[in-house]
């Protein structure tokens, strides 16, 4: 992790992206498999995909590339996985979602609205000691917000976990686009 983010990317951690039957207790028996096994989920998210039948769950796990290996096995062996991919962060797209109350005095609050506006995000509530605000984006602009939002004081933070998917492969898709042209003239 990078200096005292907690939110930091290590070398050693690994997204997961869990493709799993929609059934219940499937992200128990998932999240318990990782503890078993003494390995410290650093993030966790799941949600239905396109298709009703099925869930995604994306787990960013801190493991030894050996042992990552023997974890992909372990989750093959349970029944509702379907499909497991690891993401490298180069070749995906991630994001997160925070929301954060801010402590803010008068005198501060065009600041923390001007910080807020600068990284895309927006104020949720004003008190008068505080701003609550939201920010959608990458785990690095996440973490970029929390590091100058600490100057003011950061009363509370959530963060979602990590949500990801493979970046579309470009030239793949302009061939596809080129061959549905050749064929329709």
């Amino acid at each position: 992790m990078t200096g005292s983010n907690p939110y930091g990317t290590a070398a050693n951690h690994h997204v997961l992206s869990v493709l799993v039957q929609n059934r219940p207790g499937v992200l128990a028996r998932v999240a318990s498999l990782f503890a078993r096994r003494g390995y410290n989920i650093f993030s966790l998210a799941v949600a239905p995909t396109e298709q009703e039948d099925y869930s995604r769950i994306t787990i960013v796990v801190d493991l030894e590339s050996a042992t990552l290996e023997q974890m992909v096995k372990q989750l093959f062996k349970l029944v509702d996985v379907v499909r497991i991919s690891e993401l490298d962060p180069r070749n995906s797209v991630e994001r997160e979602l925070m929301v954060a109350t801010v402590r803010s005095t008068p005198e501060q609050r065009g600041q923390i609205v001007e910080l807020t506006n600068i990284f895309e995000g927006k104020i949720l509530g004003v008190g008068p000691e505080a701003l609550s605000v939201s920010l959608d984006g990458s785990p690095e602009k996440l973490n970029d917000f929390s590091e100058l939002l600490r100057q003011y004081g950061i009363i509370e933070s959530q963060r979602t976990g990590r949500v990801a998917l493979p970046k579309l492969d470009r030239t793949a898709r302009v061939r596809a686009v080129n061959q549905t042209k050749g064929k329709a003239s």
